[in-house]
């Protein structure tokens, strides 16, 4: 559904997208994390046929970006992070207005209007003017304009920006609600959490170029190393406990309450741990992933240059 080979877009002596080679199939979210500036949004404009290449190549939706601008923008839904409304329209005014741009006949205008505004809980203020709204109403109608005309492309800069808890949970349930059918959906996002969430998989862009790339737990795994198991016991152990399990697997942390190790083959390592403190007599509380946060792994990527 999106493909990019070799990418790259220069402003006379800014090299902005430096051969960015990506793909993403139908039903797949990715995810496009960076630091301001690092070249997202010009790549997005790049996608949607706004911006023309100086290299390379991208195809959305079967066509090609500079052969086939207008094909391109008829498949595509773009969010930018500035809603950009007329704010002297109410909202209904402005979902036709883009409606009918977007060549929609009026029955199914008001039936993608109608299911929309209920599916984002804007129907009760959709004949308020824009200029009324709050940034996250704003944020949520410009996102109602974007998926108006069912596209199979969504590209969305920040879609829940200024959005609170209750609403930016509603759109990300919509991104999850799409995920599963023959759209495919880049996002561009500071927020780590939600990306880890949304994404099947992350591409971190650094001064114009992809150096990172490959779903959460995969970068995990190659900028952290094996994930960490930690076992938890019902009773204090005062014995020496990590000795019982170090035929099995090498300690990297023991305590009296709990000790941790990490294994590559949890599948084999860890009923064999179990297995050891049991004939030992002790009491296994419980046994768990250390949690590895996506931040590490961004701020290693961005801040340290390590690439994967």
């Amino acid at each position: 559904m999106i493909e990019l080979e070799g990418l790259t877009k220069r402003f006379d002596d800014l090299l902005a997208v430096d051969q960015v080679t990506l793909t993403v199939g139908p039903g797949e979210v990715l995810a496009l994390l960076g630091p301001n500036g690092a070249g997202k949004t010009t790549t997005v404009r790049m996608l949607s046929a706004i911006l023309k290449p100086t290299a390379g190549r991208a195809r959305v939706a079967g066509y090609d970006v500079v052969a086939d601008g207008e094909a391109v923008r008829r498949n595509v839904g773009v969010l930018t992070e500035a809603p950009g409304l007329y704010t002297r329209m109410s909202g209904r005014e402005y979902l036709d207005f883009f409606g009918e741009l977007r060549g929609l006949a009026p029955k199914k205008r008001d039936e993608r209007i109608a299911y929309l505004a209920d599916l984002f809980r804007m129907r009760d203020v959709l004949e308020r003017r824009l200029g009324e709204y709050s940034k996250g109403m704003a944020q949520k109608i410009a996102l109602i304009r974007t998926l108006l005309h069912d596209p199979h492309v969504l590209l969305l800069d920040e879609p829940t920006s200024a959005m609170d808890p209750q609403s930016a949970r509603l759109v990300r349930d919509a991104i999850l609600q799409l995920r599963g059918g023959n759209h495919a959906i880049i996002i561009c996002t500071h927020n780590l959490p939600e990306a880890e969430e949304l994404a099947d998989r992350l591409a971190i862009i650094r001064q114009g170029r992809i150096i990172a790339e490959g779903s959460t737990e995969t970068l995990k795994t190659r900028l952290l190393g094996p994930p960490m198991m930690e076992v938890r016991f019902v009773d204090a152990q005062t014995n020496g406990v990590a000795k019982l399990v170090s035929p099995v697997v090498q300690i990297a942390e023991a305590t009296e309450h709990w000790l941790r190790y990490r294994t590559e083959t949890p599948e084999s390592v860890n009923p064999a741990v179990l297995q050891a403190l049991m004939n030992a007599g002790i009491e296994v509380l419980s046994l768990s992933v250390v949690p590895r946060s996506l931040e590490t792994v961004y701020l290693r990527v961005v801040e340290e240059g390590v690439s994967a």
